[in-house]
């Protein structure tokens, strides 16, 4: 089946005290959002790729584009209000009959071996998504009472993108009115009534909200020889 991405990139700067969304800081002296592109496309040239930015950056990434000689195939999508509503005119622009992943623009350490195995995965199984142990002692904290216990984490995962779908699943399931359980697409499609699938993810596919994290991700893809 088709494989299209969907990468939603319409975070901001804040956390880096940066007035330029952190999509657009240079990682390895290139932006991150193109990073994560051509993670996508490198796995697979063939890959349909539609960007969800907000429509007030659009120049400023046509002006990076041209910067960097960033020349990737990919369609640029005008940004909701919030990620449901943005992810949705992302699905929009998708074909049916066809597996469609959904990946934060901000992941650009995602590996071919990973895209793979959820895409294949999908074929089957129809909703896929990675995630990986939590390896830190957890505990459920009772604010009104000042309390709180531990919890195993053995029955914990942390979830990770890209989350991937039949596409014709997916966007039915975004034809439901927005709930504030929605925190990632697997919530929407679970709420729809299609079981979610896990597989194992992986450590180094790391979102970057920090600028810690980016000089993480830095020296990540510097010790693998990714980038």
């Amino acid at each position: 089946m088709k494989r299209c991405v969907v990468i939603v990139a319409g975070g901001k700067g804040s956390r880096f005290g940066s007035d330029i969304p952190k999509q657009f800081l240079l990682m390895n002296n290139k932006p991150v959002l193109m990073r994560t592109i051509d993670a996508f496309y490198s796995s697979d040239n063939s890959f349909e790729i539609v960007v969800v930015i907000p429509e007030g950056h659009f120049s400023y990434w046509q002006e990076l584009c041209k910067k960097y000689n960033f020349t990737t195939p990919h369609k640029i999508v005008k940004g909701g209000a919030s990620r449901w509503e943005s992810v949705k005119n992302g699905l929009a622009e998708i074909d049916n009959n066809s597996i469609v992943g959904i990946h934060d623009g901000v992941r650009p350490l995602i590996s071919k071996q990973l895209i793979d195995r959820l895409y294949s995965n999908a074929e089957t199984l129809s909703a896929v998504i990675p995630a990986i142990k939590v390896t830190d002692s957890l505990r459920v904290v009772n604010e009104v009472e000042s309390k709180s216990h531990s919890v195993n984490r053995e029955v914990y995962r942390a979830i990770q993108t890209p989350q991937v779908f039949k596409s014709d699943i997916i966007k039915e399931a975004y034809e439901l009115p927005f709930e504030e359980c929605f925190t990632d697409d697997a919530s929407v499609v679970e709420r729809y009534g299609t079981q979610i699938n896990i597989i194992e993810g992986e450590d180094s596919n790391i979102k970057i909200t920090s600028a810690k994290d980016l000089a993480i991700a830095e020296l990540l893809a510097n010790h693998v020889g990714i980038f």
